[in-house]
Protein backbone atom coordinates (compact mmCIF):
# COMPACT_ATOMS: atom_id res chain seq x y z
CA UNK A 1 0.00 0.00 0.00
CA UNK A 2 2.76 2.62 0.92
CA UNK A 3 4.35 1.79 -2.36
CA UNK A 4 1.13 2.40 -4.48
CA UNK A 5 0.90 5.78 -2.08
CA UNK A 6 3.80 6.39 -3.25
CA UNK A 7 3.61 5.97 -6.93
CA UNK A 8 0.57 8.25 -6.99
CA UNK A 9 2.77 11.26 -5.33
CA UNK A 10 4.65 10.71 -8.14
CA UNK A 11 2.42 12.53 -10.80
CA UNK A 12 2.25 16.72 -10.22
CA UNK A 13 -0.35 18.36 -11.72
CA UNK A 14 -0.50 22.24 -12.95
CA UNK A 15 -2.72 24.22 -15.13
CA UNK A 16 -1.51 26.72 -18.24
CA UNK A 17 -2.53 27.70 -21.45
CA UNK A 18 -2.19 27.21 -25.51
CA UNK A 19 -3.87 30.36 -27.06
CA UNK A 20 -6.05 30.03 -30.38
CA UNK A 21 -6.65 33.17 -31.95
CA UNK A 22 -7.48 35.37 -28.38
CA UNK A 23 -8.80 32.18 -26.79
CA UNK A 24 -6.77 31.02 -23.87
CA UNK A 25 -7.66 27.07 -23.47
CA UNK A 26 -6.61 25.35 -20.82
CA UNK A 27 -3.89 22.88 -20.65
CA UNK A 28 -2.91 20.71 -17.59
CA UNK A 29 0.69 19.79 -17.11
CA UNK A 30 1.65 16.60 -15.84
CA UNK A 31 4.54 15.77 -14.75
CA UNK A 32 5.63 12.22 -13.79
CA UNK A 33 8.54 10.78 -12.17
CA UNK A 34 9.43 7.19 -12.01
CA UNK A 35 11.94 4.74 -11.95
CA UNK A 36 14.08 3.54 -14.73
CA UNK A 37 16.95 5.16 -17.09
CA UNK A 38 17.55 9.05 -16.81
CA UNK A 39 14.96 10.44 -19.42
CA UNK A 40 13.57 13.93 -19.83
CA UNK A 41 10.41 13.64 -22.16
CA UNK A 42 7.67 15.84 -23.31
CA UNK A 43 4.88 15.16 -25.09
CA UNK A 44 1.56 16.72 -25.72
CA UNK A 45 1.94 17.77 -29.42
CA UNK A 46 5.07 20.39 -28.69
CA UNK A 47 6.79 22.30 -31.00
CA UNK A 48 10.04 23.03 -30.86
CA UNK A 49 10.01 25.94 -28.48
CA UNK A 50 8.69 23.59 -26.00
CA UNK A 51 11.18 20.97 -26.26
CA UNK A 52 13.69 22.95 -25.65
CA UNK A 53 12.21 23.85 -22.45
CA UNK A 54 14.00 20.62 -20.87
CA UNK A 55 16.97 22.24 -21.02
CA UNK A 56 15.99 25.56 -19.87
CA UNK A 57 13.98 24.37 -17.14
CA UNK A 58 17.31 21.96 -15.57
CA UNK A 59 19.30 25.36 -16.20
CA UNK A 60 16.91 27.16 -13.95
CA UNK A 61 16.69 24.19 -11.72
CA UNK A 62 20.53 23.67 -11.48
CA UNK A 63 20.66 27.73 -10.79
CA UNK A 64 18.56 27.56 -7.70
CA UNK A 65 21.01 24.54 -6.24
CA UNK A 66 18.63 21.77 -7.37
CA UNK A 67 19.28 18.86 -9.82
CA UNK A 68 16.99 16.91 -11.44
CA UNK A 69 16.27 13.42 -10.17
CA UNK A 70 18.31 10.66 -11.93
CA UNK A 71 14.98 9.18 -12.74
CA UNK A 72 12.21 8.72 -15.87
CA UNK A 73 10.47 11.82 -16.64
CA UNK A 74 8.01 12.67 -18.61
CA UNK A 75 6.00 15.94 -18.75
CA UNK A 76 2.57 15.45 -20.72
CA UNK A 77 0.47 18.54 -21.98
CA UNK A 78 -2.81 17.60 -22.14
CA UNK A 79 -4.72 17.52 -24.15
CA UNK A 80 -2.68 15.72 -26.36
CA UNK A 81 -4.32 16.89 -29.76
CA UNK A 82 -4.04 20.18 -29.32
CA UNK A 83 -1.12 22.15 -30.42
CA UNK A 84 0.87 23.66 -27.80
CA UNK A 85 3.90 26.49 -29.12
CA UNK A 86 5.76 28.75 -27.30
CA UNK A 87 7.68 29.25 -24.46
CA UNK A 88 5.34 30.04 -21.88
CA UNK A 89 5.49 26.27 -20.98
CA UNK A 90 8.87 26.18 -18.83
CA UNK A 91 7.00 27.71 -15.88
CA UNK A 92 4.78 25.38 -15.19
CA UNK A 93 6.97 22.56 -16.23
CA UNK A 94 9.46 23.51 -14.02
CA UNK A 95 6.83 23.67 -10.84
CA UNK A 96 5.45 20.43 -11.99
CA UNK A 97 8.76 19.22 -11.02
CA UNK A 98 9.11 21.21 -8.04
CA UNK A 99 5.99 19.47 -6.67
CA UNK A 100 6.39 15.74 -7.66
CA UNK A 101 10.30 16.68 -5.82
CA UNK A 102 8.49 17.37 -2.69
CA UNK A 103 10.03 21.56 -2.40
CA UNK A 104 6.17 22.57 -3.44
CA UNK A 105 3.34 21.59 -2.10
CA UNK A 106 1.04 19.66 -5.29
CA UNK A 107 -2.17 20.25 -3.93
CA UNK A 108 -1.46 24.18 -3.89
CA UNK A 109 -0.39 24.57 -7.12
CA UNK A 110 -3.57 22.43 -8.43
CA UNK A 111 -5.16 26.05 -8.19
CA UNK A 112 -2.93 28.11 -10.14
CA UNK A 113 -2.78 28.69 -14.00
CA UNK A 114 1.20 29.10 -14.64
CA UNK A 115 2.98 30.68 -17.82
CA UNK A 116 6.43 31.95 -18.35
CA UNK A 117 10.15 31.55 -19.71
CA UNK A 118 12.74 30.67 -18.13
CA UNK A 119 16.53 31.91 -18.07
CA UNK A 120 19.49 29.94 -17.50
CA UNK A 121 19.77 31.77 -14.38
CA UNK A 122 16.48 31.24 -13.05
CA UNK A 123 14.66 34.74 -14.31
CA UNK A 124 11.30 34.41 -14.99
CA UNK A 125 11.08 36.45 -18.65
CA UNK A 126 8.31 38.45 -19.85
CA UNK A 127 6.11 36.00 -22.82
CA UNK A 128 3.36 37.16 -24.94
CA UNK A 129 -0.73 36.74 -24.29
CA UNK A 130 -0.87 36.93 -20.20
CA UNK A 131 -4.02 39.12 -20.30
CA UNK A 132 -6.21 36.30 -22.00
CA UNK A 133 -4.42 33.88 -19.59
CA UNK A 134 -5.25 36.03 -16.37
CA UNK A 135 -8.81 36.26 -18.12
CA UNK A 136 -9.04 32.35 -18.18
CA UNK A 137 -7.93 31.79 -15.16
CA UNK A 138 -10.01 34.20 -13.51
CA UNK A 139 -12.79 32.17 -15.14
CA UNK A 140 -12.02 29.14 -13.81
CA UNK A 141 -11.36 30.64 -10.45
CA UNK A 142 -7.53 29.92 -10.26
CA UNK A 143 -4.78 32.21 -9.47
CA UNK A 144 -2.38 33.05 -12.11
CA UNK A 145 1.20 32.94 -11.85
CA UNK A 146 3.25 34.79 -14.16
CA UNK A 147 6.52 36.74 -14.52
CA UNK A 148 6.79 40.43 -12.64
CA UNK A 149 7.39 42.27 -15.78
CA UNK A 150 4.00 41.15 -16.64
CA UNK A 151 1.77 41.24 -14.15
CA UNK A 152 0.52 44.76 -14.39
CA UNK A 153 -1.38 43.61 -17.84
CA UNK A 154 -2.42 40.93 -15.52
CA UNK A 155 -4.10 42.66 -13.32
CA UNK A 156 -6.62 43.84 -15.39
CA UNK A 157 -7.91 40.82 -15.29
CA UNK A 158 -9.47 41.53 -11.82
CA UNK A 159 -11.30 38.94 -9.28
CA UNK A 160 -8.05 36.31 -9.11
CA UNK A 161 -4.76 36.12 -7.12
CA UNK A 162 -1.88 37.24 -9.33
CA UNK A 163 1.77 36.03 -8.42
CA UNK A 164 3.93 38.04 -10.28
CA UNK A 165 7.47 36.54 -9.62
CA UNK A 166 10.41 38.14 -10.95
CA UNK A 167 12.15 34.43 -10.27
CA UNK A 168 11.78 31.06 -10.07
CA UNK A 169 13.30 31.03 -6.11
CA UNK A 170 11.62 34.57 -5.15
CA UNK A 171 8.09 32.14 -6.10
CA UNK A 172 9.51 29.06 -3.99
CA UNK A 173 9.82 31.82 -1.16
CA UNK A 174 6.55 32.94 -1.64
CA UNK A 175 5.00 29.74 -1.35
CA UNK A 176 6.86 28.80 1.81
CA UNK A 177 6.30 32.61 3.20
CA UNK A 178 9.48 32.90 3.66
CA UNK A 179 9.27 36.06 1.30
CA UNK A 180 6.75 37.93 0.41
CA UNK A 181 5.69 39.23 -3.39
CA UNK A 182 3.16 42.05 -3.32
CA UNK A 183 0.35 41.84 -5.90
CA UNK A 184 0.74 43.64 -9.12
CA UNK A 185 -1.16 46.96 -9.94
CA UNK A 186 -2.79 47.34 -13.23
CA UNK A 187 -1.25 50.38 -15.22
CA UNK A 188 -2.66 52.71 -18.14
CA UNK A 189 -0.53 54.37 -20.39
CA UNK A 190 -0.03 58.33 -19.95
CA UNK A 191 -1.33 60.38 -22.97
CA UNK A 192 1.04 61.31 -24.97
CA UNK A 193 0.88 65.10 -25.23
CA UNK A 194 3.12 64.71 -28.96
CA UNK A 195 0.39 62.95 -30.46
CA UNK A 196 -0.30 64.54 -33.68
CA UNK A 197 -3.22 66.72 -33.20
CA UNK A 198 -5.31 68.02 -36.01
CA UNK A 199 -5.57 71.69 -34.63
CA UNK A 200 -1.98 71.47 -36.01
CA UNK A 201 -3.02 71.57 -39.91
CA UNK A 202 -3.00 74.56 -41.37
CA UNK A 203 -5.32 74.71 -44.35
CA UNK A 204 -6.71 71.88 -45.69
CA UNK A 205 -10.62 73.06 -44.43
CA UNK A 206 -12.25 70.48 -47.24
CA UNK A 207 -10.04 67.87 -46.27
CA UNK A 208 -10.26 68.36 -42.08
CA UNK A 209 -14.24 68.34 -42.68
CA UNK A 210 -14.02 65.08 -44.54
CA UNK A 211 -12.01 64.18 -41.60
CA UNK A 212 -14.56 64.72 -39.22
CA UNK A 213 -17.14 63.57 -40.86
CA UNK A 214 -15.94 60.14 -41.10
CA UNK A 215 -14.92 60.03 -37.63
CA UNK A 216 -18.44 61.07 -36.57
CA UNK A 217 -19.90 58.15 -38.56
CA UNK A 218 -17.35 55.24 -38.35
CA UNK A 219 -16.69 55.78 -42.23
CA UNK A 220 -13.87 54.27 -44.41
CA UNK A 221 -12.12 57.14 -46.37
CA UNK A 222 -10.36 57.13 -49.90
CA UNK A 223 -8.15 59.81 -50.23
CA UNK A 224 -6.81 61.07 -53.38
CA UNK A 225 -4.08 63.01 -54.15
CA UNK A 226 -0.46 64.06 -55.57
CA UNK A 227 2.30 63.27 -52.88
CA UNK A 228 3.08 65.62 -50.78
CA UNK A 229 -0.39 67.05 -50.65
CA UNK A 230 -1.29 66.05 -47.18
CA UNK A 231 -3.03 62.44 -47.18
CA UNK A 232 -0.44 60.64 -44.67
CA UNK A 233 -0.89 63.67 -42.36
CA UNK A 234 -4.10 63.92 -41.87
CA UNK A 235 -4.40 60.10 -41.55
CA UNK A 236 -2.49 60.12 -38.72
CA UNK A 237 -4.51 62.91 -36.89
CA UNK A 238 -7.81 60.85 -37.44
CA UNK A 239 -7.23 58.61 -34.03
CA UNK A 240 -7.16 62.29 -32.31
CA UNK A 241 -10.67 62.80 -33.29
CA UNK A 242 -12.37 59.57 -31.72
CA UNK A 243 -13.43 58.90 -28.54
CA UNK A 244 -11.03 57.11 -26.22
CA UNK A 245 -12.15 53.19 -25.66
CA UNK A 246 -14.06 52.47 -23.06
CA UNK A 247 -12.93 49.70 -20.36
CA UNK A 248 -14.76 47.15 -22.27
CA UNK A 249 -12.79 47.96 -25.56
CA UNK A 250 -9.41 48.62 -24.03
CA UNK A 251 -9.50 45.17 -22.76
CA UNK A 252 -10.35 43.47 -26.11
CA UNK A 253 -7.93 45.75 -27.71
CA UNK A 254 -5.18 44.71 -25.16
CA UNK A 255 -5.73 40.91 -25.13
CA UNK A 256 -5.01 41.11 -29.35
CA UNK A 257 -1.32 43.34 -28.42
CA UNK A 258 -0.50 41.32 -25.29
CA UNK A 259 -1.18 38.41 -28.01
CA UNK A 260 1.22 40.16 -30.13
CA UNK A 261 3.78 41.29 -26.97
CA UNK A 262 3.01 45.06 -27.78
CA UNK A 263 2.10 46.02 -24.23
CA UNK A 264 4.82 47.22 -23.62
CA UNK A 265 5.54 47.46 -19.66
CA UNK A 266 2.41 45.98 -19.05
CA UNK A 267 0.20 48.64 -19.53
CA UNK A 268 -2.72 49.47 -21.05
CA UNK A 269 -4.20 52.24 -23.23
CA UNK A 270 -7.04 53.89 -23.84
CA UNK A 271 -6.10 55.75 -26.80
CA UNK A 272 -7.59 54.44 -30.32
CA UNK A 273 -4.56 52.48 -32.23
CA UNK A 274 -3.42 53.53 -35.63
CA UNK A 275 -1.67 51.20 -37.98
CA UNK A 276 0.47 52.04 -41.53
CA UNK A 277 1.99 49.12 -42.60
CA UNK A 278 3.77 49.21 -45.98
CA UNK A 279 3.13 48.20 -48.91
CA UNK A 280 4.91 45.27 -49.45
CA UNK A 281 3.54 43.65 -46.04
CA UNK A 282 3.22 39.87 -46.92
CA UNK A 283 -0.41 38.85 -46.42
CA UNK A 284 0.62 36.84 -43.08
CA UNK A 285 1.52 39.97 -41.60
CA UNK A 286 -1.56 41.93 -42.79
CA UNK A 287 -4.35 39.13 -42.08
CA UNK A 288 -2.14 37.29 -39.14
CA UNK A 289 -1.18 33.79 -39.38
CA UNK A 290 2.21 32.45 -39.51
CA UNK A 291 4.09 29.07 -38.28
CA UNK A 292 2.78 30.48 -34.82
CA UNK A 293 -0.08 32.34 -35.60
CA UNK A 294 -0.36 36.18 -34.53
CA UNK A 295 -2.65 38.83 -35.12
CA UNK A 296 -1.60 40.65 -38.21
CA UNK A 297 -2.17 44.82 -38.58
CA UNK A 298 -5.77 44.47 -39.57
CA UNK A 299 -6.31 42.60 -36.17
CA UNK A 300 -3.93 45.01 -34.50
CA UNK A 301 -6.12 48.16 -35.94
CA UNK A 302 -8.92 46.74 -34.51
CA UNK A 303 -11.53 49.93 -32.48
CA UNK A 304 -8.80 52.24 -34.28
CA UNK A 305 -7.15 53.37 -37.86
CA UNK A 306 -5.42 50.78 -40.54
CA UNK A 307 -3.98 53.00 -42.99
CA UNK A 308 -3.13 51.25 -46.47
CA UNK A 309 -0.94 53.83 -48.00
CA UNK A 310 -0.51 53.18 -51.60
CA UNK A 311 -3.67 50.86 -51.56
CA UNK A 312 -3.30 49.71 -55.07
CA UNK A 313 0.79 48.72 -54.25
CA UNK A 314 -0.69 45.97 -52.03
CA UNK A 315 -0.35 43.03 -52.65
CA UNK A 316 -3.59 40.84 -53.74
CA UNK A 317 -5.56 44.35 -54.33
CA UNK A 318 -6.47 45.39 -57.67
Amino acid sequence: MARRGQERMSVAHIFTVAFQGIEAREVDVQVHVAEGQPTFTVVGLADKAVAESRERVRAALSAIGLSLPPKRITVNLAPADLPKEGSHYDLPIALGLLAVMGVLSPSELAGYTALGELSLDAQVTPVAGVLPAALAASTAHRGLICPAASGPEAAWAGGTEIIAAPSLIAFVNHMKGVQVLGPPVARLVDDDPAAPDLKDVKGQETAKRALEIAAAGGHNMLMVGPPGSGKSMLAQRLPGLLPPLDAAEALELSMIQSLAGELRDGAISRRRPFRAPHHSASMAALVGGGLRVKPGEVSLAHLGVLFLDELPEFHGIR
